[in-house]
Parts: C-alpha cells; structure tokens; sequence
C-alpha cells in the first residue's frame, strides 16, 4: 500500500471529542524506534477511530502495508465507508446541502438544522448500516452537515441512540470540502474499515503491528462525556481495556495508548498505575501531555488539562 507520494493533504473531515490534533506532535516524538527510523509499518489498527488524526498522520509520514481501521459507532463507520466507496454521489449531497443552507438568516437555518437532525434520526430504527447505496449515501451526508453545522462540532446521542446535540451557530461553515474528501478517499482504497468492538482485531495482530487506543476517555467526575455510543464507556470497560492491551503486548505487538488523567481531579487516584502499570506487560511507560478541550459548554472549563499516554516499549 503505497501512502506517501499519491495522495493529497488529507485530513480529518469529522470534528470529533477528544480529536488528537493537538498532540500529534507528541505522538510522534513517542512513536517505537524502529518505525521513527524506517517510517516503515508493517500492519497498524486503529479501533477507536474518531476523526482519525493519528492514521492522517501516520498515513503520509509512513509506508504502511496494512491498515485496520474500527470504531463501534455505526454511524461514523458508515460515513467512513461512504467517503471510502461512494465519494463523488456523498459530494453532490454535500454540494446540495450548502447551496440551501448557507444563504438562510439564522432563524431559518436554524430551523433547516433541527429539520436534518430529526429526519436523521427518525430514519434510526431499523436502518441498514451493512449495504452502501443511497439511502446510506444520504445518512453519510447528513452526519456530515450535522457535524459541520452543530453546537461545536459535537458528536454525542442519547440513550436512545438519538443525535441530540443543538445547532451552532457558524457564519459560513465548509459543509462540502470537496478537495479533502476527494483525498480522504484516495487513502482509503485499500484500507480495511470496520463497525465491530475493539476486540475484534485481537486475532490479526502479531508482532509487526502496531496499535494507537483512543478510547472514550476514564470518567474522571460524574459529568464525565463518554456517549459516543449509546451503550458508554465507562471505568468497567476501562478495565476490560487494559486486559486487551495486556494480550497484544503478549504477542510482541506495540501500543501507544490515550487517556485523561485522573490526578487532573483527584490526586490520590491511580487508576493507570493500579490497572496497566500491576499488568504484567515487560515494559509499561507513560507520559504527561498538556492539551486544551473544548467540549465543555462553559468557556471557563476550557483551558489546558493533562492527558496520558501509555505505551508498552522502551523509548
């Protein structure tokens, strides 16, 4: 799979939390040695897969063999899959879509959001996430609109699986970038896309892979965002999180993995020491980051926080 000299600029074309544009550089610097020195990667997953800002960066720094990508968001995936399969149809909905809501008054484009996101979700039950055609084609569009046009770029459903985030309130939001998905599309001719839990890719990894784990991030208070997906992700699944990083460090592959630091609100807890550090792994290292997050509604909330970065090999 050749990545680096036939594909434009891409870039994440979701707006997604926890996006890690911000700590790309520091993801780099942390990257294994024989990998920073060869730019050569045998076989890489990705199955918390977001916006993609670390495969963006991987892809165009790197000769990449295989790629498996995952997310258990069926709605993500499925727009993934659009780009990846069925990019110029997604564009001409795309295209449709801004020339009738950007020259609206605020009133009235806000009415046309509200009007997108209830058809999207009253189109919910029973939709067919396994075929490409153009009722999926449409859906991938409308996430697209919905993504660029709402309350700060947010991705979050309720329990119903609803999307449930207001309108923004954007002077002229690039709904249709075309350039960008005409070169999202060109990376992902030969990538591997999967809807299924992060497990999955248990039985393909192997020593010559290597892992990036973005997940929902450990609640560290009550108010905690983890509802990408109806179903959460919370300190249970953090648990069984780490067990799986414990059997792919078991076949000699390596992992760098992201998580919130739980110290930024209680000092005493040692969540990642307790559960990754008592693994077991023959090498389990972490690093402190310092990033800015801008999914709280309150502006004052918003300032810079630390984050971890965990990864099994010496560095």
């Amino acid at each position: 799979m050749e990545t680096k000299n036939n594909v434009g600029v891409a870039k994440p074309f979701l707006k997604w939390a926890g996006g890690k544009k911000q700590v790309i550089k520091c993801i780099d610097k942390l990257l294994p040695s024989e990998i920073d020195k060869s730019n050569i990667i045998k076989n890489y997953f990705e199955p918390f897969l977001g916006g993609g800002a670390i495969f963006f960066h991987l892809i165009k720094k790197c000769e990449i063999t295989n790629v498996y990508l995952g997310d258990i968001n069926k709605e993500l995936i499925l727009t993934w899959k659009v780009v990846q399969n069925n990019h110029e149809k997604l564009i001409d909905i795309l295209q449709q879509f801004s020339e009738e809501y950007i020259p609206l008054s605020p009133n009235l484009r806000k009415e046309y959001y509200y009007d997108v996101r209830a058809n999207f979700n009253d189109k919910l039950e029973g939709f067919d996430y396994g075929n490409i055609g153009s009722e999926q084609i449409f859906r991938a569009a409308q996430m697209i609109f919905l993504n660029r046009t709402c309350y700060n770029g947010l991705y979050r459903v309720n329990l119903s699986g609803k999307f449930n985030v207001p309108a923004g309130k954007y002077k002229n939001p690039l709904i249709c970038d075309e350039e960008n998905i005409i070169n999202v599309h060109n990376i992902l001719e030969d990538v591997n896309i999967y809807c299924q839990d992060y497990s999955i890719s248990l039985d393909l990894i192997d020593e010559d892979s290597f892992i990036y784990l973005d997940p929902p991030y450990l609640p560290i208070k009550k108010n905690s965002f983890t509802s990408y997906d109806s179903r959460g992700f919370g300190v249970k699944e953090q648990i069984e999180l780490s067990e799986f990083c414990k059997e792919i460090d078991c076949r000699g592959a390596k992992f760098i993995l992201s998580n919130s630091d739980p110290k930024n609100h209680d000092p005493s807890c040692n969540f990642f020491k307790d559960y990754y550090g008592n693994l077991g792994l023959k090498v389990c290292n972490h690093k402190k980051i310092e990033v800015r997050r801008s999914i709280n509604s309150k502006g004052h909330k918003r300032g810079p926080i630390n984050e971890l970065l965990i990864y099994n090999y010496d560095k």
